[in-house]
């Protein structure tokens, strides 16, 4: 009895009714799924619940854990109650996305050389010439071990029939594995003994799978092991939160610009103890910025020469240059057909349905319903330039008819996806907000690794759509189950051998650990080296407004938040 009371209180506002929510059947039955952790969750009631994650709160704020809105550095929100998917469905979720990056990696490698796929006509070679993320200077380019993807993010979305479907790719510099890695260390310290009720899959062997695949990408070293450094556009940036951390966890120097310096088509770091030669450059900043002799003059953020020390094969960047027109929305529309082509499979996850407005039919089509359709910038990000034709005003539609007229090959159309719900603590209490997934996956060139579980993100405004944080959206744990066994859950928990064999989380074991962190070793390896001597990009004065179009901002660091809005998207991708 006591347990309905405590389950009624704090669950009362999420059981709607409504269909399309995780946790709930339409008629308010708890799903197979969820059981076990509603069960612990309803246990603790209400007030215990709100203590606790307003300690999870408080903590991301002391640790740092922020991302920038509208200029202003905020605490990432996250909710208390993990999302959780079964073994067998992330199965399948896992080996959609390594299909879809091996087929990314195939076109990426055949666009820069050979152009097969459009001498094929499985890809026009309008999709090529129009875009403005192909870079001349990378053709003929193939690196050393193949990957041009070694860092993947795919976004995805349960549609209203539980499927799901890919709503984007980011293959650029996809962000946010460091809230998937501080959401499950919080989680652990704040509400331990929900791990115990089913064997929950880890995450924190993550920096050291990325280490072991950017080692892998290195050019022969002539058996010196590669150097591995982390190019940040700076503390300015949105995302240097993740820059820092995934530095630090996997041992290697965290750089700017200013730290590198190239000497006869190589790239070294500075240090006190003279330069370094540097094999693997992990960039967060947009192609836009990352050498001025190739891209923008006027760059502070990246390096003069690396494009040709990367062309000559001493040093590779990840993810690799010109990658971008993986991400554009209009190559998205035909990644079945690349799978299908270039793996002769059939696609394990489908896209969501989309018109491409170049072609005079579907543009017809879609101007004829805009007010049913969700319309997008193919080359937006963070949920920006997206109108949501039911959400329109007429005035808004009419400007986009306009815009659609002047640039079909700049947009996509899709239908209103319904996403999936799952119940989220606000002022109320527990109530359905709408979600979204990025699962994120490694390329070493001889196996793409996908983390159990991902980035689910989740908007936290009634009634939202676009889960992106600039929406004053938040996150979730993503908790992956590990595959049943005979036993039960309890004998599949026993003994920390079998844990770690198996990568399952369990903060109550006194050896645990929240992930590998190499910096032990890395210190052991290096110490006969001093640190760089980290010069940085210029200090930016908060107080000046950087936005004009002054000349002197370009001496000032302007590019820096230019690079900001541009790079790394803080996890920011478009999300209906």
């Amino acid at each position: 009895m006591v347990g309905m009371s405590a389950s009624s209180s704090l669950f009362r506002s999420a059981r709607t009714g409504a269909g399309g929510d995780e946790m709930f059947t339409p008629d308010g039955t708890v799903r197979p799924t969820y059981a076990a952790l509603h069960d612990a969750l309803s246990g603790l009631g209400l007030e215990e619940f709100r203590s606790r994650s307003d300690s999870l709160a408080r903590s991301y704020l002391d640790q740092g854990i922020t991302f920038d809105y509208a200029g202003e550095e905020r605490p990432f929100p996250i909710d208390a109650i993990p999302r959780v998917i079964a073994a067998e469905e992330w199965g399948r979720v896992s080996a959609g996305i390594g299909q879809r990056v091996r087929a990314l990696e195939r076109f990426l490698d055949d666009l820069y050389n050979d152009q097969q796929a459009i001498a094929d006509g499985v890809i026009p070679e309008e999709l090529v010439t129009s875009s403005t993320y192909v870079v001349d200077a990378m053709r003929g380019y193939t690196p050393p071990n193949g990957v041009r993807i070694h860092i993947s993010g795919i976004d995805l979305v349960r549609d209203g029939e539980g499927e799901f479907r890919v709503l984007e790719d980011n293959v650029r510099t996809p962000s946010g594995v460091s809230y998937v890695l501080s959401n499950r260390r919080a989680m652990a310290q704040g509400f331990p003994e929900l791990f115990a009720a089913r064997p929950v899959r880890r995450v924190g062997e993550y920096p050291g799978r990325l280490l072991a695949a950017l080692q892998a990408a290195a050019p022969d070293t002539a058996g010196e092991e590669a150097t591995v450094v982390v190019l940040t556009p700076g503390r300015y940036n949105s995302a240097y939160f993740e820059h820092s951390l995934l530095a630090r966890t996997m041992g290697v120097d965290l750089v700017e610009a200013s730290d590198l310096v190239e000497r006869n088509e190589r790239i070294y770091m500075r240090t006190t103890a003279g330069l370094r030669r540097v094999d693997v450059i992990y960039k967060r900043t947009d192609d836009d910025f990352i050498d001025p002799e190739v891209f923008r003059p006027d760059s502070m953020l990246g390096v003069p020469g690396l494009v040709r020390s990367v062309l000559a094969g001493n040093v590779v960047v990840a993810n690799g240059i010109g990658n971008g027109i993986g991400d554009d929305k209009l190559t998205y529309t035909y990644v079945p057909d690349l799978i299908r082509y270039y793996l002769s499979e059939e696609p394990i996850l489908p896209n969501v349905d989309t018109w491409r407005l170049e072609e005079p039919d579907s543009l017809v089509e879609v101007l004829d319903r805009l007010e049913e359709l969700v319309v997008k910038p193919v080359d937006g990000s963070g949920g920006k330039g997206i109108v949501i034709g039911p959400a329109a005003s007429t005035e808004e539609l009419e400007a986009l008819r306009a815009r659609l007229l002047t640039d079909p090959r700049g947009w996509i159309a899709q239908p209103v996806v319904q996403l999936s719900t799952i119940p989220t603590l606000v002022e109320e209490g527990p109530e359905p907000r709408h979600v979204d997934l990025r699962p994120f996956a490694l390329n070493s060139g001889d196996d793409v690794w996908v983390l159990p579980g991902g980035l689910t993100r989740v908007a936290l405004p009634r009634g939202e759509m676009i889960v992106n944080s600039s929406r004053g959206g938040g996150s979730k744990d993503t908790w992956v189950f590990a595959a049943d066994r005979a036993a039960g859950p309890s004998d599949a928990l026993s003994g920390s051998q079998e844990r770690t064999d198996e990568g399952i989380e369990d903060p109550t074991d006194e050896a645990y650990e929240e992930f590998d962190d190499l910096r032990e070793e890395h210190v052991e390896e290096r110490a006969e080296e001093p640190d760089p001597v980290t010069s940085a990009i210029p200090i930016i004065d908060v107080e000046t407004d950087i936005n004009t179009d002054d000349a002197s901002d370009a001496e000032n660091g302007a590019d820096a938040r230019t690079a900001q809005d541009r790079t790394d998207e803080e996890a920011s991708h478009d999300a209906q």
